[in-house]
């Protein structure tokens, strides 16, 4: 009986001590050029925060907004906003790999170059990444993030795809 308190305790501790490594939450912001899969590419270059609030060690919820620019025929600009769960594996010492499902909506200028309306959209975002600790306080990281978009405009869905890099601040701990 001895060795399963023993057992239970050391566990307790190990969860505990674990569970202290875990940020509160993060704040990233990245270079996010946009692909428009429509035809023929429509490359944007564009921006990107996000902001995610961790349940526990390994779920979370996320929020991504993202500002884009490009000049397929004529100038187009365009906004994405969404929000959603993310699971997190944080086992590795200083990578920190993610998946994401987020769903929202967006808004782009007018129809220009396969892309229509001008008005607010659905979307929805499927991807992941990964974050690789800058220092010894791992307060910092490095992220590198991959997404598919699928901006749903007057009946059809258009596909898109964003990389991303970026930075990562981690805020408190669990």
């Amino acid at each position: 009986m001895k060795k399963l308190n023993w057992a239970v305790a050391l566990l307790c501790l190990a969860t505990v001590s674990y569970a202290q490594n875990t940020p509160a939450a993060d704040v990233a912001v990245a270079y996010s050029p946009l692909y428009i899969l429509k035809g023929y590419t429509i490359w944007m270059n564009g921006g990107s925060g996000s902001l995610a609030y961790n349940v526990n060690n390994w779920f979370g919820v996320a929020g991504d907004f993202g500002v884009y620019h490009g000049y397929p025929a004529e100038s187009l600009t365009g906004e994405t906003y969404t929000f959603g769960p993310r699971a997190t594996y944080r086992k590795l010492n200083r990578l920190t790999p993610f998946a994401e499902a987020l769903f929202g909506g967006s808004h782009f200028s007018a129809s220009s170059g396969g892309i229509t309306g001008g008005g607010n959209e659905f979307a929805f975002s499927v991807g992941g990444g990964g974050d690789i600790a800058l220092g010894a306080s791992q307060r910092f990281a490095l992220r590198l993030q991959g997404d598919y978009f699928g901006i749903r405009s007057s009946g059809s869905t258009t596909p898109a795809m964003r990389l991303s890099v970026g930075i990562v601040y981690h805020i408190g701990r669990k």
